[in-house]
């Protein structure tokens, strides 16, 4: 009798052991599993939308604004200020000749103490001379900032069928094959005998069809038709 009462104590002590350990074993299980957790969490969360706001690789939504066309603009020594650009001009530690200024239809602007430049036309660091110069009297060795806010007016389109079909930034010196590039360059289904460039005239508003061989001028043959293109014009390929 003493034997089996011995025998089940020990019995009942190896069961509460094994219980015990089971117990330590889950324990630190979830202990482990909690770490991992919280070192896949260290980092900053995901931002929503992130994926469909960026851009795809072929261009699709990577739609510019005014602001980001100007950024671009600052990198281009060639871009000339047309009518309807805005710009920023300060004069440092000067609060009251700080201006935001549009460029007239005319390409005018006004300044104080200068009163009106002519700005259409003009580069950038050509205008922040000129209006350093004109400043000089009132202002000796006036430390002129100009930067451009808004890209309003110097732009070409380039319509139908080209990979990225769009508006685009006009600097100095862009012809028709360089517009045609920044728009991806024609698809396969383009009539390239049959490309237009659109140009209405400034002052009459009457608008001008001019023809473009594309396959001509890739030859080398017609290259005066690759001409260099103005503000406002319109590139059609059919």
């Amino acid at each position: 009798m003493k034997l089996n009462v011995m025998s089940f104590r020990q019995l009942f002590k190896f069961l509460v052991i094994g219980i015990l350990a089971l117990l330590l074993f889950a324990c630190a299980s979830n202990s482990k599993n909690l770490g991992e957790i919280d070192e896949a969490t260290d980092g900053p969360p995901p931002i929503e939308g992130a994926a469909a706001d960026a851009p795809s690789a072929d261009g699709a939504g990577a739609v510019a604004s005014k602001e980001d066309d100007a950024s671009f603009v600052q990198k281009a020594p060639g871009y000339l200020i047309q009518p309807g650009d805005v710009l920023s001009i300060s004069v440092w530690n000067e609060e009251e000749l700080q201006r935001e200024v549009t460029v007239r239809p005319d390409g005018g602007i006004t300044f104080p103490l200068i009163g009106d430049l002519h700005a259409s036309g003009k580069s950038i660091r050509d205008l922040r001379a000129e209006i350093t110069k004109g400043l000089s009297t009132y202002i000796p060795e006036a430390a002129v900032s100009l930067n451009l806010k808004q890209v309003v007016g110097n732009k070409v389109n380039v319509l139908g069928q080209v990979k990225s079909p769009g508006e685009f930034i006009l600097t100095s010196g862009t012809d028709v094959l360089q517009a045609l590039s920044m728009a991806g360059g024609v698809t396969a289904f383009a009539n390239h005998s049959k490309i237009k460039i659109l140009r209405r005239d400034k002052k009459t508003q009457e608008q001008t069809v001019i023809p473009f061989n594309y396959k001509k001028v890739l030859k080398g043959r017609g290259l005066k038709q690759n001409i260099l293109l103005q503000s406002g014009d319109t590139i059609v390929v059919p």
